[in-house]
């Protein structure tokens, strides 16, 4: 038995509650987890979790466990990259992670200039809108959108991102444009869903919550097919503002109801400095920063664009 491997798969059940999570986190067959972490108790002769109302949840020893295990994982960790010379110069391989659309349209310029300036690095760009697991997935740094939890991370904010509502010009010439966020109601919605298709906005007026309730005709599971939609005048689209802000200059979208819009969300590089910081990391992290910020910068949108 691997127990190296068997420790990784007791974490990531812990963490997420779940066997079925923790096979889709380690990307393995849920019956493989399973039998690894059975393995693991039979071999320690102990129960490490067990089933709840809440899902699974650690016991005792399984709480005992699991801090030891993830100081020795840590500490592999850190001999594997001492060993490979990783503090000495900026080399080795760097796990990025980001959402889908902002990965490709920013991350993947700056990572692919980082290689080009650093060639003793390879990178693998992984681009998922699930949040990762810095020690599951063996990720080294994240660019995440919207609220932190508080954690042992180090995160450097880069900027933020409005979530805003926008049509074609066409389409708003047949509807006419919503004056407030209880118009959503008279008008064709495309919506965006990752399970289920949302009947309903949030937005903001005088700094409270305001939800406004829609029929959805079209709804569609990624945001480069609501905007495609959007563009061809069937409807209202919601997006972050990143993701539309070229078609909002090209003046193929425009932007409505922007006085009830949330708070902006904030975009942030997270890593984890545990531990002494490998030199691949701080490289990349010195190099993406001011690039990641002007790019956000240049793909602001000021207010009263529609």
């Amino acid at each position: 038995m691997d127990r190296f491997e068997a420790m990784r798969m007791v974490l990531a059940a812990a963490e997420s509650g779940s066997l079925s999570k923790a096979s889709r986190n380690l990307r393995l067959p849920l019956a493989s987890v399973s039998r690894k972490v059975a393995e693991l108790e039979a071999h320690l002769n102990t129960t490490l979790l067990i089933r709840s109302a809440k899902g699974l949840e650690l016991t005792p020893a399984g709480r005992t466990y699991v801090t030891a295990a993830k100081a020795i994982l840590e500490q592999l960790s850190e001999a594997e990259r001492a060993a490979s010379g990783e503090y000495t110069e900026p080399k080795g391989d760097l796990v990025v992670t980001a959402p889908i659309m902002f990965g490709r349209l920013h991350v993947l310029p700056v990572v692919t200039s980082f290689l080009a300036a650093y060639a003793d690095v390879a990178a693998d760009l992984v681009l998922t809108d699930r949040v990762t697991h810095f020690l599951d997935d063996q990720v080294d740094v994240a660019l995440r959108i919207g609220m932190l939890p508080d954690s042992d991370l180090v995160a450097t904010r880069l900027g933020a991102v409005r979530h805003v509502v926008c049509a074609s010009p066409d389409y708003l010439a047949r509807k006419g444009a919503p004056a407030e966020p209880s118009d959503l109601a008279r008008h064709d919605v495309v919506s965006f869903r990752s399970v289920s298709a949302p009947a309903s906005w949030t937005f903001e007026r005088d700094g409270e919550n305001v939800t406004a309730s829609f029929r959805s005709q079209l709804g569609v599971n990624t945001v480069d097919a609501a905007i495609d939609a959007g563009l061809a005048g069937t409807g209202l689209v919601r997006a972050m503002s990143y993701q539309i802000a070229g078609l909002v200059r090209e003046g193929r979208l425009k932007i409505v109801l922007e006085t009830f819009e949330p708070a902006p969300r904030p975009v942030h590089l997270i890593y984890d400095r545990k531990n002494r910081l490998p030199l691949k990391l701080r490289a990349f992290v010195d190099f993406a920063v001011p690039r990641l910020r002007d790019r956000l910068a240049q793909a602001a949108l000021p207010i009263n664009q529609s």
